[in-house]
């Protein structure tokens, strides 16, 4: 199903193998490991806009809570006229529910073709969905951008002792296709000592990206809680998926990172350093936003004004017979 992705994704981590083995050994597992490292990068410089409107979006989201809780009172009986106002309301205020959509869109389908890729580097495996070829068919075998030299130059290469497409649950009979003279020249503890704190790391690190987005959002409902006023549901799901964002996901990580190869575990990792770097500038940016709302309202207001010792003027017509 991802086949279209399998290309570009290898693609572009293979450009920049060729760019970082101008001036690195082609052949260590560090320039293996930068091309992996500047394909997030790469990916993240497409999708910092995206990014960035999807955090406007939260913020959006927010402002918008108090309407819609008017609308949903209005038109608790009518679903149609619900849903129609709805999306005047989200028109006028700027919001666009698929802007928070879009960047996990598009890295969910990267993720699992970068792990695809990784793992047909070596096929030796006998497993369902495992092609079960030999070392030297698995060494002599293109792998979607990969040139045969490229497939060699990977499985031969190391990160401080461990092959960056092996990982910590892999068959010992796989590790032969790492060798073309079958002298393996490492064990499952050098698999250990590089994805054990690479697991750690990233589960870490996306535990804190997920703690300054909450608690961003907490702040800012505190500072206006009339604002952001959600109902007791509302308030239940914003709940729940904040313990996601917190407990959850970090966890899958450290359950599922034992499947995960060396080179996908540097992938999550650089992902998530460059997650805490988007967040530091966009947060700053969308402050700085706020403020600036905020002078242009408190402008208009003084604009609007009447002046110290104008008396104000009474628009409204007055009405009734006068008092004899």
């Amino acid at each position: 199903m991802l086949n279209f992705i399998y290309y570009p994704v290898s693609w572009g981590m293979l450009a920049w193998y060729k760019f970082f083995g101008l001036f690195l050994n082609p052949n260590s597992g560090v320039t293996w490991a930068l091309s992996i490292i500047f394909l997030v990068f790469t990916i993240r410089i497409f999708l910092f806009k995206p990014m960035a409107n999807q955090m406007r979006s939260g913020r959006k989201m927010q402002e918008l809570q108090p309407k819609m809780q008017e609308l949903r009172a209005k038109y608790k009986n009518d679903p149609q006229s619900l849903a129609i106002e709805s999306r005047k309301l989200q028109k006028e205020m700027g919001f666009n529910p698929l802007a928070s959509c879009l960047p996990a869109l598009v890295q969910g389908p990267i993720f699992l073709s970068l792990y695809h890729v990784l793992r047909s580097f070596n096929r030796t495996g006998t497993g369902r969905t495992e092609l079960g070829m030999t070392v030297e068919q698995t060494r002599n075998t293109p792998n979607y951008g990969f040139g045969t030299q490229e497939v060699q130059s990977f499985l031969d290469a190391r990160l401080f002792g461990a092959p960056l497409s092996s990982y910590i649950r892999m068959p010992e009979k796989a590790f032969n296709a790492f060798s073309a003279r079958g002298d393996i020249d490492f064990t499952r503890s050098n698999i250990l000592m590089v994805a054990i704190p690479l697991i750690i790391i990233s589960s870490l690190a996306t535990h804190i990206n997920a703690r300054n987005m909450v608690r961003r959002n907490k702040a800012r409902q505190v500072t206006d809680p009339k604002k952001n006023a959600q109902n007791p549901q509302l308030a239940m799901q914003a709940n729940i998926m904040n313990n996601m964002m917190l407990w959850v996901f970090p966890v899958t990580i450290l359950i599922t990172g034992i499947f995960w190869q060396i080179g996908l575990l540097t992938y999550m990792l650089a992902n998530n350093l460059w997650t805490l770097g988007q967040q530091i500038i966009i947060f700053n940016k969308m402050d700085r936003e706020e403020e600036e709302e905020k002078k242009a309202k408190a402008e208009a207001q003084r604009a609007t004004a009447p002046k110290v010792g104008q008396k104000p003027q009474n628009t409204k017509k007055k009405g009734g017979k006068k008092k004899k």
